[in-house]
């Protein structure tokens, strides 16, 4: 299986917290259309020191293939666009996990 995890800080720090939970609810909607995305969690962070995230986001996928489905589903891609003007960072890992 391979899972999808990304942690993003907002550019607004006095409106991250509406940000993240907005974002967080269009995210919470992709497994009901991306056949490929088999389980998804979102987190809104609760630690308040400057180096933290805001936002984090966990998705598993069967495969690769999977993976790459999401990547470029017109769901997720809307999502993104949306997203841009909104993050000030992002860091991803993607990794293989067994079951």
């Amino acid at each position: 299986m391979h899972r999808h995890v990304v942690m993003m800080k907002f550019s607004d720090r006095e409106t991250w917290d509406k940000s993240a939970r907005q974002v967080a609810s269009l995210l919470n909607k992709l497994p009901d259309t991306v056949v490929s995305l088999k389980r998804m969690e979102t987190g809104i962070n609760l630690n308040t020191s400057h180096s933290a995230y805001d936002l984090v986001l966990t998705a598993d996928f069967d495969n690769k293939e999977g993976l790459e489905a999401y990547r470029i589903h017109p769901d997720h891609v809307a999502i993104l666009n949306y997203l841009k003007p909104l993050i000030a960072n992002s860091t991803v890992v993607d990794y293989f996990i067994k079951l």
